[in-house]
């Protein structure tokens, strides 16, 4: 990939989505963080069963209805 090639991605991926590249980085930075929650949720109840039994779901379910509602 070329320089030129690299941004005008760098360029078109927000823009296809109809955000800045701030936008995007705080969508994208925000959309992390809650995946780490749910990593997270998902390693105390792969130590603790009775603890946090549907909390990664929900969130990837949450997180899923926001991607699906971007495009």
């Amino acid at each position: 990939m070329s320089a030129a090639q690299f941004l005008r991605a760098f360029h078109d991926h927000p823009a296809s989505v109809d955000e800045t590249y701030f936008g995007h980085m705080r969508f994208a930075l925000g959309f992390a963080g809650t995946l780490a929650l749910a990593a997270g949720a998902a390693l105390v109840h792969a130590l603790v069963p009775p603890l946090f039994e549907t909390t990664a779901s929900r969130i990837v379910r949450r997180l899923h209805g926001r991607l699906a509602s971007r495009h």
